[in-house]
């Protein structure tokens, strides 16, 4: 009532003042040109502008007289624009490609051992040779009986080429060298596998069986070799986020069992979903620069599945429900930089993390939001601001 009090106060000043040039004002709109028009306008829309500008200063002036001891007393937040991004949380471990146990492909007694437990080596390095048990023995002994054959056919060749002896001794004579070749062959194959050389680079882990044991293949391991270079986490992800997490997707790594942490991306998505958990697997790489990881490392993983740019975001904690289960806020309309009116907004939820949550609807960039005190407030009240910050 004081503010409509004051305000007729002035409408009625400017009336008075304004009536001497009231008829020359009715001629302008009657039968002014358009640049006196234009011009007529300006200097309204001016007064206008002039009158709220002491509108507000007598408001303001006003509220010193107000008794704001009955207000709720609130604190505020001023929203402004930001980023706003969601992860999802899972377990993975740390794994490498390049972690296999060595089996033989050779039966017969661990004969001698190259390495150490510890030992860096390259691919194609022997590590271990098995006892033949006589078979590099036969294999001399056919590789003479091979060099006989070979001269053999050779002979038989050149007489041929010559249209001498018989076209049966000739093919007898290469089927028997042909054979005696495919046979060395084999056996060369079948001595290869009594050495036991390293698949890639890597480290000798453990050796598991000792010198002088009979080994068997696929039943006896001897090795465990691995690669550190090339270490990755693992983790599985429930097919609800399928199409959110991509490869490129931002992934933040914590390793606590080593205390570090770091950000990398997923460098791969598997196409398959499993039938048994309903997941998928995703991989991120370990920078080189984090030391002392190893293989089954268990590794915590946020991923980046959604992003919001310029997105209003308020605490998760200020929020209130209706009797519909519907959300709402208060948003203040100041009336100085310490009263304000509580005006009610119902509100469209996004994704909610690490205590705040996005608005899709209901609230606007540069909207003061209640953040204490909104328990006790109701729609139109009026509060008095005890802290008012920004976002």
């Amino acid at each position: 009532m004081k503010y409509l009090y004051y305000f007729s106060i002035f409408a009625i000043i400017l009336l008075v003042s304004c009536g001497e040039k009231e008829q020359s004002d009715g001629d302008i709109v009657e039968n002014g040109s358009k640049a006196e028009l234009k011009q007529k306008r300006e200097t309204l829309n001016k007064k206008i502008r002039d009158l709220n500008s002491q509108i507000k200063q007598l408001d303001k002036k006003l509220s010193n007289f107000e008794d704001t001891s009955k207000y709720a007393l609130v604190e505020a937040l001023e929203l402004k624009p930001k980023d706003f991004k969601h992860y999802v949380k899972v377990q993975g471990d740390v794994t490498t490609d390049q972690n296999i146990m060595i089996y033989p492909e050779f039966s017969g007694v661990l004969e001698s051992i190259f390495i150490k437990e510890g030992d860096e080596v390259k691919k194609g390095q022997k590590l271990a040779k098995i006892d033949d048990g006589g078979q590099s023995s036969q294999l001399a002994e056919m590789e003479a009986r091979l060099d006989l054959a070979e001269t053999r056919f050779e002979r038989q060749k050149r007489l041929w080429d010559q249209n001498i002896g018989s076209e049966i001794q000739y093919l007898e004579a290469k089927t028997a060298f042909e054979q005696i070749k495919n046979s060395v062959a084999q056996m060369r194959s079948q001595l290869n596998k009594s050495v036991i050389y390293a698949p890639f680079d890597g480290k000798v882990d453990e050796i598991i069986t000792d010198q002088g044991q009979v080994v068997s293949p696929g039943q006896t391991p001897i090795f465990r070799l691995l690669n550190l270079g090339e270490m990755y986490v693992s983790a599985n992800v429930p097919e609800t986020y399928v199409g959110s997490i991509q490869e490129g997707s931002e992934a933040i790594v914590s390793l606590r069992a080593l205390g570090k942490s770091f950000v990398g991306k997923v460098t791969q998505v598997s196409s398959n979903i499993s039938e048994s958990n309903r997941n998928f697997r995703v991989r991120v790489g370990i920078p080189d620069s984090i030391d002392f990881v190893k293989p089954n490392l268990i590794a915590t993983l946020k991923l980046n599945d959604y992003v919001a740019k310029d997105a209003i975001v308020i605490p998760e904690n200020i929020l209130q429900e209706n009797a519909s289960g519907e959300s709402f806020t208060f948003a203040l309309e100041m009336e100085n930089d310490s009263i304000g009116k509580a005006n009610f907004r119902e509100l469209k939820l996004g994704k909610n993390y690490k205590g705040e949550i996005e608005i899709l609807s209901g609230l606007e960039a540069s909207d003061i939001v209640i953040t204490e005190g909104a328990r006790t407030v109701k729609k139109d009240d009026k509060v008095r601001v005890l802290n008012f910050q920004k976002d």
